[in-house]
């Protein structure tokens, strides 16, 4: 909606117009009194503006994420003072350390009240400035149009995260003469430095000279909407490539250059080779500690190009020898220009072997297996099998997540959503239902531990009412099972507090009218996931898998990524 014209409205109202403005189609949230007069104005644009009532405020900003994750927008969610606001904590800081786009509105006490402990007063610009991107608190209504501006400008922009406003309640009832210009800079705030082509030069220079490059990217490459010029320099350079988990699917898992997983749960070769390689080209990625074990001992032979956007990240945990920053969409396309395609036999040969070799040790026994109970490595390709990897995966958090990862197929980008750095257990269910709103044309599967699914099952409502057709797949094992590993591993199998006593999750399912099934056995396992993918509903799938089995490879916490265990 285009307004440039003057009018007198009410803040509340002036909060859905600037949104509106900004294209904003759809809010996840929970309403209240603090934040009710906006919900009014909200009722009266509901032709053009549509809410999704979730059963709790951290699955508003779960599918927020979910939404902004597959459909590329900025995910907006909502919710009342108090509680409300801090129910959304988790989820922000979730957007924050995995770079994910959101705006989050919450309501607030009146501005003559602030300070005095007031019914459902918390003071959320405090408590949510460590794990924002920016927010701020508005009091006066003529403050509304401006600052929503910035809010979207500075969630989207550079290295995206999530923006928090607060709005008095007086705010949102006092009139102001409207109108509304997008936001198209922030004084001292420069989202994407200007490239050095002298830094982009150096970088393929080292790059050129290189007997055994190897290349790891991250979600920048999907964040900066560089799939494709990240897949011509992968096959201009002919080096080999490696991911993040957040990273995965921005190159087709097929691809013959691409070459599996970095991190405590990757590939054994990518991990092995890091520690072996002459130039390490990082790409839109932050070495998270997961992705390096020890500091000390990681690729320490190796002279490390980086490619980022965020000033921040650059030598930060590992020296960068040749920083490059910028867009790495406008870093790839010059780099590509300048580096020299090499067939790099030998060295490509290696990686094969490792791989032999986690076949043999691991992948077999995840997904040809031959013991009597179920794994989740064959679940995940039984999925694979149906959707030929053109689906959405959104996975939860421990065991599951990494066998997702380890064998989900993706052909396209925008196709692994998960929570990555923060690692919330509950992000998956709410998240579906933002990816399948986001990318509503695509099957979405969540893939979610028993435990994981119980912090957020009452997102089945959401499910239910809106007819989200997600398909949910819990894989049942009776325990906290990424928990109950470390501790067979690390504590002498001391299973404090992670054996699981579940409820009847087909008979829930059915509760809120979602078509279920429950998989025990391995005859069953095929014709389950056939009919959970043939239908055009939402749909529940419960498979009972091994009890106590492990995920492997496996990098002890504080190991180097050379003394991965692949047993």
């Amino acid at each position: 909606m285009k307004n440039k014209e003057t009018s007198s409205i009410s803040g509340a109202e002036a909060v859905i117009r600037s949104l509106l403005e900004e294209g904003v189609d759809l809010i996840y949230g929970y309403p209240g009194g603090a934040i009710m007069p906006i919900y009014d104005e909200l009722y009266k644009y509901s032709d053009s503006l549509s809410h999704i009532l979730t059963r709790h405020e951290q699955g508003a900003t779960h599918a927020a994420q979910g939404y902004a994750r597959t459909s590329g927008k900025v995910g907006v969610a909502m919710a009342t003072s108090g509680p409300g606001a801090t129910n959304l904590v988790t989820g922000i800081a979730d957007a924050q350390i995995d770079s994910t786009p959101m705006v989050c509105i919450t309501g607030q006490v009146a501005s003559h009240l602030l300070g005095s402990d007031a019914f459902q007063e918390t003071d959320i610009i405090g408590i949510s400035t460590p794990v924002t991107k920016w927010n701020y608190q508005i009091t006066k209504a003529s403050e509304i149009p401006v600052i929503m501006a910035k809010a979207f400008y500075i969630a989207r922009s550079g290295r995206p995260g999530p923006v928090l406003i607060d709005i008095t309640k007086d705010a949102q009832f006092e009139l102001l003469d409207y109108t509304y210009e997008k936001c198209k800079g922030v004084r001292s705030y420069a989202p994407i430095p200007t490239l050095d082509t002298a830094q982009v030069e150096a970088a393929a220079e080292i790059i050129n000279k290189a007997q055994k490059p190897m290349i790891i990217w991250g979600q920048g490459v999907i964040l900066g909407e560089a799939e494709e010029e990240f897949k011509t320099f992968v096959e201009t350079s002919g080096i080999p490539a490696t991911w993040t988990i957040l990273g995965l699917s921005a190159l087709p898992t097929k691809h013959p250059l691409n070459f599996g997983m970095v991190g405590m749960h990757g590939n054994y070769g990518p991990n092995v080779l890091t520690n072996q390689c002459d130039v390490l080209i990082a790409i839109g990625m932050r070495f998270d500690d997961r992705v390096t074990g020890n500091l000390e001992t990681y690729a320490k032979q190796a002279k490390v190009v980086h490619i980022e956007i965020d000033p921040a990240e650059i030598s930060k945990n590992v020296k960068a020898d040749f920083p490059v920053l910028g867009n790495c969409k406008e870093s790839l396309s010059q780099l590509t220009v300048l580096v020299k395609h090499k067939a790099y036999n030998q060295w490509k040969q290696r990686f094969t072997d490792h791989m032999k070799i986690e076949i043999e040790e691991v992948i077999k026994g995840d997904t040809l297996p031959t013991k009597e109970g179920l794994t989740m490595g064959e679940v995940i390709i039984g999925i694979n099998k149906y959707t030929k990897g053109d689906a959405v995966i959104v996975s939860d958090v421990g065991q599951h997540q990494m066998i997702a990862c380890r064998y989900a197929e993706f052909v396209q980008s925008k196709s692994n959503v998960t929570s990555g750095g923060l690692g919330t257990m509950g992000f998956a269910l709410p998240a579906a239902i933002g990816a399948k709103m986001g990318a509503p044309d695509r099957e979405v599967l969540a893939v979610i531990g028993d435990g994981g699914y119980q912090m957020t099952i009452q997102e089945l409502g959401t499910i239910f009412q809106n007819k989200t057709a997600v398909k949910i797949v819990v894989l049942n094992n009776d325990y906290l099972g990424m928990v109950r590993q470390w501790q067979q591993l690390f504590f002498d199998k001391r299973y404090a507090s992670t054996e699981m006593t579940n409820p009847d999750f087909v008979t829930i399912a059915k509760g809120y009218h979602i078509d279920a099934q429950r998989v025990t056995k391995r005859e069953e396992l095929d014709q389950a996931i056939k009919t959970m993918i043939a239908s055009d509903q939402p749909y529940f799938l419960e498979v009972c898998v091994e009890k106590e089995a492990n995920v492997f490879p496996m990098i002890p916490t504080g190991a180097s990524v050379s003394d991965i265990r692949l047993k």
